[in-house]
């Protein structure tokens, strides 16, 4: 006999939107202060500035080795976290829905900024993997190189981000894609808006709008808006205990929007040294 599934509850848009904004700000300052000023310390350059699109610092009297460490550092300390929140998402209770959320967007947005760089260098010739290969004898091979593993491993990213989610939704397909969509998108637009608005406070204004933000945040995590689609198939991913229903929580409400206020105030225009 079986048992038809309950109706999916439709998760609070107010406390999704602020928690994505948390999970946006951690990838974004593990990819730029941790991760592009970390390898900046490492290598023994000097860094002049930091925000929420951009790091800075003068590597103009170490070898191109060092540039191509401090360029690559934004997406290994991005990888790195999506490790992390991995490995903690997979022992997270699912009756703590805030929590679990967090952790599942935060792996998702660091693995699709982290693989999709490779793919927006490779196919735009901009960004911190243009610089890593900078130099480097076959250039045009290097490019197909960045294209082909960042196609291959955005692809495995959002895969693997959807099976997860799809996994705990309390529909089947193909309504399971309608119901994810109550998740992923929200975080989406609300990840994109705020880059957007932090990014309009940087010192290289538009330019870095348009290349960093729409591309990092709209672009590089656009698997959120496309990926549920993946969960209209039946034989793609297997039901499991379903998350419990993600309702209004003041407490991710208020922690959301502080770190708003202060990553757009601070990080907008940035940290000088």
């Amino acid at each position: 006999m079986s048992v038809t599934p309950a109706p999916a509850r439709i998760p609070d848009v107010l406390t999704v939107a602020c928690i994505a904004i948390l999970a946006y700000i951690t990838a974004d300052i593990s990819h730029e202060a941790v991760g592009h000023g970390g390898a900046c310390m490492l290598v023994g350059c000097t860094p002049h500035l930091v925000t929420s699109m951009q790091f800075d610092g003068d590597s103009s009297q170490l070898p191109q080795s060092a540039s191509r460490i401090i360029a690559a550092g934004g997406s290994v300390m991005n990888l790195i976290v999506a490790a992390v929140a991995a490995f903690l998402l997979g022992r997270t209770k699912l009756q703590h829905p805030g929590r679990w959320f967090f952790l599942w967007l935060l792996a998702t947005v660091s693995l699709m900024q982290a693989t999709g760089y490779l793919l927006y260098s490779g196919l735009g010739d901009i960004g911190d993997w243009t610089e890593v290969i900078a130099g480097l004898p076959g250039h045009t091979l290097w490019k197909l190189v960045l294209i082909v593993v960042g196609g291959v491993t955005y692809w495995l990213a959002v895969r693997w981000s959807m099976l997860r989610l799809g996994a705990r939704l309390n529909s089947e397909a193909p309504a399971r894609a309608r119901e994810a969509y109550r998740y992923t998108l929200v975080a989406y637009f609300t990840g994109g808006a705020l880059a957007v608005v932090a990014g309009a406070f940087d010192p290289a204004a538009q330019a870095i709008i348009l290349i960093s933000g729409l591309a990092a945040s709209l672009g590089g995590t656009s698997g959120l808006a496309w990926g549920p689609q993946l969960l209209r198939s039946p034989r793609f991913v297997a039901r499991a205990e379903p998350l419990a229903p993600l309702i209004r929580d003041w407490r991710w409400i208020a922690a959301g929007a502080l770190c708003a206020i202060v990553y757009v105030a601070v990080l907008g225009p940035g940290i000088r040294f």
